[in-house]
């Protein structure tokens, strides 16, 4: 059986739910960002207990379709930026398209719908979130970070950056206090 989980955004977080379904007695097979398959085939029982696990580290059970498509063009969009730095042989719409097995405007609209910002946008916040992050660290210089991110220039980074954030790279690298956002509140 498989069941769908909102705002698993890292290997932490699915080494927690990891950790919750084998407390309440189930047996995952698999467990990726947003997606579990367990050995069970009907939960229904203690689906009520999981969903309440859940929700109080930050997760939650997905029922519907179109809240498990957001869910997926969001965790799709996080591996990309997190894991693969952003490299991709073929557009982001095409990725989308290929990994969700759906027409990239009708995924578009849904998402738009439903969280009122444009797939392009929310991938922008999380790829600047991710430059935000390197700064931090303070081992990469902008012009790695940019080709890191797979930017076509530091200026276009730097521009972006500033468009979002309303201050450039160097000046938030210079606050003292963080303005990062978690991944699961972009």
């Amino acid at each position: 059986m498989k069941i769908h989980i909102k705002n698993m955004v890292c290997p932490r977080c699915v080494m927690a739910v990891r950790a919750i379904l084998e407390n309440i007695g189930l047996h995952p097979i698999h467990i990726g960002l947003g997606e579990v398959e367990l050995e069970e085939n009907d939960i229904s029982e203690i689906k009520s207990q999981l969903k309440q696990e859940l929700q109080s580290i930050g997760f939650d059970l997905l029922d519907d379709k179109n809240s498990r498509t957001i869910e997926k063009i969001k965790n799709l969009i996080t591996d990309l930026i997190q894991t693969k730095n952003n490299r991709l042989e073929i557009t982001l719409s095409d990725h989308l398209s290929m990994e969700s097995n759906r027409d990239y405007s009708q995924l578009s609209n849904l998402f738009s719908e439903v969280e009122g910002i444009t797939i392009e946008k929310y991938y922008i916040l999380q790829k600047i979130e991710k430059v935000k992050e390197l700064l931090i660290y303070d081992e990469l210089s902008l012009s790695e970070i940019a080709f890191q991110l797979n930017y076509s220039s530091v200026a276009y980074l730097s521009n972006q950056f500033k468009k979002v954030t309303g201050m450039t790279p160097s000046h938030f690298k210079n606050l003292k206090e963080n303005k990062r956002k978690a991944l699961d509140k972009i």
